[in-house]
């Protein structure tokens, strides 16, 4: 398999040969962070602790064997950017607002994502911007300013792992550790043009990291190549052995759900599923009509979690979100009761669709730009019309940079590795195309 030049693997290959070292890449890194017009990128950076790190890192013992040759993990030496609602050890977490910030103390303990990360010897560069509580989804933030996109200040970023993305955008990560609740990874990945790995639900420990809503919160990454995600998904959790089954069948959602889709996102959504079924595999098309009450279903039970996890902070928190919490908190247990069971049923009908066609393939977002300081009042509802299926089935996505815009692709959940390898070969036939 022939590496494409500017891949994480690429760069990997040069740390095993001595090439680059890691501290040389931590020092660039720093060197171009918070670049974004409101130089927000990161909510905490600490220099001198980064480039402990790589020293750090540089001493791990270093023999033959590995994925590289040199017995180290694949992240090993790379610099990769933390969103602000994990601990680590002597740093705040802020959750992307000023109230958490000044509450909560430094973390005593790194968080088990950290823990996993600094044990692969990845070098953090510091803790990233959010949509305040990652309860949103463009990345505007009234405390620490709106996460603006580095080269386009007029363009937000999408969020809620708003800084995740500008870090990758900027060159001060090469790739970025997110959450994804309800389209937190797809949207911006989608919005920048980045590639997007959102977990299945249940990978991952939370141990030391800030929940949103339990019932949909997962892990991933976003990065500028797709072919680079098998290296990434590994760091949640071990590869399974349930099966090792390519995916061969695609099915691509009906043009009609397609309606409030800008021309230019259609357009390059159909050439990547032109390349999609370039690869061989069989393609067909799925009707979701049926999920047009996604977001209904969804929203509540978010806000229900969500107004239980910051219940007595509600004023501390912008008017938006604290309308939400508000909205949740009144949501009766019955009603709550009541919306599980449509989840299930919601669960278990993408589920069908999956048992069927393997890979459900569509739009991350309708629209390819969210502009600052633009009426954002109906965005939400908008965007997450695309994204809150898969969160509500729990599976795993990923998402692939199109001309504009992104492609979703879902799979069966735990079918995670099945699904990278795929995007991976779809990322290296368009490289090559």
């Amino acid at each position: 398999m022939k590496t494409a030049p500017g891949t994480i693997r690429n760069l990997r290959e040069q740390l095993a040969s001595g090439e680059v070292r890691p501290s040389k890449l931590a020092r660039e890194a720093l060197a171009r962070s918070n670049q974004g017009l409101h130089r927000n990128t990161y909510l905490w950076q600490n220099e001198a602790w980064t480039l402990a790190e790589a020293e750090r890192a540089e001493m791990l013992p270093r023999t033959k064997g590995g994925p590289f040759g040199d017995d180290r993990g694949a992240l090993w030496g790379l610099p990769v950017s933390l969103k602000d609602c994990f601990d680590l050890r002597g740093a705040v977490t802020s959750c992307g607002v000023r109230f958490y910030r000044e509450l909560n103390g430094a973390a005593a303990q790194d968080s088990w994502l950290v823990e996993r990360l600094r044990a692969a010897g990845a070098v953090i560069t510091g803790k990233t911007h959010l949509h305040p509580l990652a309860y949103g989804i463009t990345g505007e933030n009234s405390d620490f300013g709106d996460c603006m996109q580095p080269g386009d200040d007029s363009a937000l970023t999408g969020g809620s792992s708003s800084g995740a993305a500008a870090s990758v955008l900027e060159g001060s990560a090469v790739a970025a550790i997110g959450t994804d609740t309800g389209g937190s990874i797809r949207v911006p990945a989608a919005l920048c043009g980045l590639a997007g790995y959102r977990a299945t639900l249940g990978r991952g420990n939370w141990r030391g990291a800030a929940h949103l809503a339990p019932t949909f919160d997962t892990m991933g990454w976003l990065f500028r190549n797709v072919e680079d995600a098998p290296m990434l998904a590994s760091i949640f959790a071990p590869r399974t052995t349930e099966s090792d089954v390519p995916i061969m069948r695609f099915a691509v959602v009906d043009e009609s759900f397609l309606d409030d889709c800008e021309p230019e996102i259609v357009a390059a959504f159909n050439e990547t599923v032109e390349k999609l079924a370039a690869l061989g595999l069989e393609f067909s098309t799925f009707d979701a009509a049926e999920w047009s009450d996604s977001f209904e279903i969804y929203a509540p039970i978010q806000a229900w979690e969500a107004a239980r996890i910051h219940a007595g902070f509600y004023r501390h928190f912008d008017s938006s979100i604290r309308e939400r919490l508000e909205w949740g908190a009144s949501i009766t247990d019955a009603e709550i009761a009541a919306l599980r069971l449509r989840h299930a049923a919601f669960q278990a009908r993408v589920d069908s669709l999956l048992a069927q066609h393997e890979l459900l393939v569509m739009p991350a977002s309708p629209v390819a730009r969210l502009t600052a300081g633009a009426d954002h009042s109906e965005t939400r509802k908008r965007l997450l019309r695309y994204t809150t299926p898969f969160s509500l089935a729990g599976v795993p996505v990923v998402t692939v940079p199109c001309g504009a815009g992104g492609a979703q692709l879902a799979a069966s959940r735990n079918r995670d590795e099945q699904l990278v390898e795929l995007a991976a070969r779809l990322g290296r036939t368009s490289a090559g195309s």
